[in-house]
């Protein structure tokens, strides 16, 4: 083998990184869960992002600078516990399945369990902290995966990839079908993320518990169907 050619993550683990169609499916329905998580914090939980940290280091600093109806103190929270989720996930040697998907799932039903809690600047933190710590254990296994234009959280650098890759700059458009899918993903989860938290908060982070118990299903199969056929 030619060791000069990097092997990913995505080429050399089993399971949710192996090198089957089923793994950029599921991390494109993660995307979608992505969108309903960033949907209660920001629409249920007082203007705080806690999957996408550039927008909430943008809100942190409008909430420095005094705009209203912004917490600074909420946004730390998010940062500091999308660290230490980071930190967690860091330690992840080989992000197979099902096993991430797990965690993120037991931490999402946590959060729809504390969101109906009485007090409700306690509900406020707890939710954001758990899921913050969710969405920064995700990020940091997904980066371990390394599949491109499918980071789950952030859509910057795959639209400038659609964009600067596009036949209209003189690319060859690679990709196109999995970033659109990735865009759409996450507008279709904000959209139903935003439905269901006029329903009901907990609702909203039991959905998304579901959906991503559903994927670790998924994965677990692929898994187990890997391990039968060597």
């Amino acid at each position: 083998m030619d060791r000069s050619v990097p092997i990913t993550m995505a080429e050399s683990a089993p399971g949710v990184t192996g090198g089957h169609a089923i793994t950029p499916a599921i991390l494109v329905v993660m995307t979608c869960v992505t969108g309903i998580v960033d949907a209660v914090s920001y629409l249920a939980l007082g203007h705080v992002f806690t999957a996408n940290m550039t927008g909430n280091v943008v809100l942190l600093g409008f909430a420095v600078a005094g705009v209203k109806g912004l917490s600074a103190t909420r946004s730390l929270t998010a940062l500091f516990c999308f660290f230490a989720g980071a930190v967690f996930g860091g330690r992840v040697s080989a992000p197979q399945a099902p096993g991430p998907l797990l965690v993120e799932t037991a931490l999402l039903f946590l959060a729809g369990i504390a969101a109906p809690l009485p007090d409700q600047n306690l509900s406020f933190y707890c939710v954001i902290a758990i899921t913050a710590a969710a969405m920064g254990y995700r990020n940091a296994v997904v980066r371990k995966i390394g599949l491109p234009d499918l980071t789950t959280t952030v859509l910057t650098l795959t639209i400038t990839g659609l964009g600067a890759d596009s036949r209209l700059a003189g690319g060859e458009n690679p990709r196109w079908r999995r970033r659109v899918a990735a865009i759409l993903a996450l507008v279709t989860g904000a959209f139903a993320g935003a439905e269901l938290v006029n329903l009901s908060t907990a609702l909203a982070l039991i959905a998304s518990a579901l959906i991503t118990g559903s994927c670790a299903l998924a994965a677990f199969r692929l898994h187990r169907k890997e391990i039968q056929q060597q």
